[in-house]
């Protein structure tokens, strides 16, 4: 860790493959070797969309997929959670209703305009043509909290908050007739869990809710689609043990009253066996263990991240 590292991931430039596979009778998943993942639902009647890729431009893409299996209108794009890297591609869908929970909501009020220039200087690749996002934020044209139901002609589609944890306003798109799942962040699989807005002490009891739908299939935030329910397990394990073994090395540190410094030091080498295979492994752990540390310190909700403020964590602990 002598050497300093680029900033985020301002070094991965490498074009991922997309796959565009069905993982239920109505669920699709669109992914790219750990890129940020889209998952689809073709109703009866119309398309609904959870999170939408980082630019019009770059979910002009989703909808050429989507246009290659079916040409039913795309009424729904849903929000499963507040980053810009999930939601500025919005504008792509001429959707008629954004959805979102109203906590997803209140963060776009309260640190949407910093989330996206925070971004937006992390991740150059996944902006494509960022010129293409509309000025301004994406907002929701409709919220709710705990749970909404849509109906896609006869095919049931549950919006879910199960929880606090990648954020306070995670969703879940659930698909009960046929135990699909579109989950957002809160799982991962072959990723790196991006923790720096996370719940960490909630984050591993949301996934228990998770499992107790006992889905069959699940379109992760970043990694490949999920088939079968062992793979789903596996999703769901790997995601919960990387929260607890980030947590418990940060919260031991700060009991022990060591600096965060000292504290990402100790805790990047402990995960590096582990972990550090998975994509965006270096860019989120600084991240992920300065929220950590703010948890384990008594703050109990994440600060705002800038652009200016994520460089100069990384220079203080990377540099």
């Amino acid at each position: 860790m002598s050497q300093a590292k680029k900033f985020a991931s301002q070094a991965d430039m490498e074009e991922k493959k997309v796959t565009f596979s069905q993982i239920s009778e109505h669920a699709w998943a669109y992914t790219a070797e750990g890129d940020p993942n889209t998952g689809i639902v073709i109703g009866d009647d119309c398309v609904l969309v959870a999170d939408t890729q980082a630019t019009p431009a770059m979910a002009a893409d989703v909808v050429r997929r989507i246009r290659e299996v079916t040409d039913k209108p795309i009424k729904y794009v849903v929000l499963t959670h507040y980053h810009a890297v999930r939601v500025l591609g919005a504008a792509g869908y001429g959707a008629e209703h954004i959805l979102a929970s109203e906590d997803t909501r209140d963060l776009i009020v309260e640190r949407g305009e910093a989330d996206k220039a925070s971004e937006i200087g992390r991740f150059p690749r996944l902006f494509q043509n960022v010129e293409t996002v509309p000025p301004g934020l994406t907002w929701p044209t409709m919220t709710f909290t705990g749970k909404m139901t849509l109906w896609l002609g006869k095919l049931e589609v549950q919006l879910l908050q199960l929880g606090r944890g990648h954020t306070k306003g995670d969703t879940v798109v659930w698909l009960p007739q046929e135990r699909a799942l579109l989950s957002g962040d809160l799982v991962e699989f072959g990723a790196t869990p991006y923790a720096g807005d996370a719940y960490f002490q909630d984050w591993p009891q949301t996934l228990d809710k998770v499992a107790a739908l006992k889905p069959k299939a699940l379109v992760p935030g970043r990694g490949a689609a999920l088939t079968t329910p062992e793979q789903v397990a596996e999703g769901l394990r790997g995601t919960r043990e990387f929260i607890a073994d980030v947590y418990a090395s940060v919260q031991a540190g700060v009991k022990a009253g060591r600096d965060l410094n000292a504290v990402y030091k100790e805790t990047y080498a402990k995960l590096k066996p582990k972990y550090s295979q998975w994509v965006i492994f270096d860019h989120c752990m600084p991240f992920d263990v300065s929220r950590a540390y703010d948890e384990a310190s008594g703050h109990a909700d994440p600060r705002v991240w800038t652009a200016e403020r994520d460089v100069e964590m990384w220079k203080a602990l990377e540099g």
